[in-house]
């Protein structure tokens, strides 16, 4: 048997009765992750627990690679059978990491298995998991439903096929599959073969020459994206650059479409300006922007020319850029074209800069109206969350949050919802037995279940 109970995270009763009574049963609002939408349209079976719980999940790959196992067990040419015994020989004493968590919740979530993930147990945990999957019919779709999913927010590229979104509405689904509009391969002005992303827009919108002709274009893509429903947009940033003259910029886009290599200051004043475009554009059809700073990408260059992009070769940046922040929300807000933002920061050190400074710009557009969005990515642990709920609490409302999201490619990443919820249960429950806050458990239980699930629900405006 594994070391989860039912008070897991749980450290006192009023804990307990928030998380069971208000928590437990809410259902899932996933506004951001990057579950791949034809996987769930096509609805396809699997083959083993491998396909399911490892394959391209990089957090699991950076968790091996810190154990010094060789790649080929982690995206080289070994088994799945192997990989996955190497994963859980991994786990086995990766005391404290989330993963440690997160895997044997997943465990006994999807397959009913309450083993104890270890080396030793990695061949019956492999042949039980299998076996359920063959008994019971597992596809992606039922690993949703299974998990009481209402909205899920893919994140998509302007190029990207929409018309399986218009596939999945006709799915006799009970969740709505919903693409987040981005721009990112766009904004990337400075990357290997950026003039190839140009035609595959051109090929969507008409001849791109200039800067303006861009700009169109991805207007008339918003305007398709938002045809099927989408409401949400996302940028990533290392971090934010300086507004700067749409004539710089338009020159910059000309190196780039003819194809010459564009130098990082270069990039900087084309992100500078596209990043104002972008939300200016999003608030002129109210599609909410969440603005993801922090992350340094693609550190270790030989693993990048071997496996590419988002194999978990990421890290947390230094880089301080509040006063650009400011710069841009307040121009944007003394245009009258800030929209609804949530700013994902990736460095903690940074979570009460950004909280205050968000806090300048609210308005009664929308409760929150600019939010400081949950931990992420390396953040979304015990630490990391309990970090931001005492700096959200600190600084900002709790009962304005929008709660948590899986930021995830996997289909097994659902708990992580009831992990925060857990952690946001025992936040109140011991501040409330400590006589730090009111008693009052049913207006406490609204406010879990509008952090948990209606807040994000009335800040995105969908049924």
């Amino acid at each position: 048997m594994s070391y989860l109970k039912d008070n897991f995270l749980l450290t006192n009763k009023t804990a307990e009765k928030l998380y069971n009574d208000y928590a437990k049963d809410m259902p899932i609002f996933d506004y951001h992750c990057h579950l791949p939408e034809k996987q769930i349209l096509e609805n396809k079976g699997f083959n083993d627990v491998f396909e399911i719980w490892l394959k391209g999940d990089h957090y699991k790959w950076r968790l091996m690679r810190n154990y010094g196992v060789n790649e080929e067990y982690i995206t080289g040419e070994k088994s799945n059978k192997e990989k996955f015994i190497a994963y859980c020989t991994t786990l086995g004493t990766a005391f404290g990491n989330p993963l440690y968590h997160w895997s044997q919740v997943e465990l006994k979530e999807f397959f009913n298995c309450e083993i104890e993930i270890n080396g030793d147990n990695a061949e019956l945990i492999w042949d039980w998991c299998n076996d359920y999957i063959k008994l019971n019919n597992i596809t992606p779709s039922s690993l949703i439903e299974k998990s009481n999913v209402s909205h899920i927010f893919t994140t998509n590229e302007i190029f990207d096929d929409l018309e399986t979104f218009v596939k999945i509405a006709k799915k006799d689904y009970k969740f709505k599959v919903i693409p987040a509009f981005r721009a990112d391969k766009i904004m990337n002005v400075e990357a290997k073969g950026y003039y190839s992303f140009i035609e595959k827009l051109q090929t969507l919108t008409g001849k791109i020459e200039d800067l303006d002709d861009l700009e169109s274009a991805i207007e008339k893509r918003l305007r398709e994206f938002i045809k099927v429903g989408t409401c949400a947009s996302d940028i990533a940033l290392q971090n934010v650059y300086p507004i700067t003259d749409k004539k710089e910029a338009g020159e910059v886009f000309k190196l780039a479409r003819e194809g010459k290599s564009i130098t990082d200051a270069q990039a900087e004043v084309f992100k500078g300006y596209f990043t104002y475009f972008l939300m200016k554009l999003y608030a002129k059809y109210d599609i909410r922007t969440e603005l993801h700073v922090g992350a340094m990408r693609n550190n270790n260059a030989v693993m990048l020319e071997k496996l590419g992009l988002d194999t978990g070769y990421d890290s947390i940046a230094e880089d301080n850029s509040i006063k650009n922040m400011s710069r841009l929300f307040d121009r944007l807000n003394n245009e009258n074209s800030l929209p609804k933002v949530i700013v994902f920061n990736l460095n903690p050190k940074m979570n009460t800069e950004i909280m205050t400074l968000i806090g300048c710009f609210q308005s009664d557009e929308a409760r929150g109206k600019i939010q400081y969005g949950p931990a992420w990515w390396f953040l979304d642990n015990k630490v990391g969350m309990e970090k931001h709920l005492d700096d959200l609490t600190a600084t900002g409302h709790i009962g304005a949050f929008v709660g948590m999201l899986t930021d995830s490619r996997s289909l097994l990443s659902y708990p992580r919802h009831h992990y925060f919820r857990r952690i946001l249960c025992n936040f109140f429950g011991t501040m409330m037995e400590k006589g730090e806050m009111t008693q009052d458990l049913e207006l406490v239980g609204k406010v879990v279940k509008d952090v948990s699930y209606y807040n994000s629900i009335n800040y995105f405006n969908v049924k």
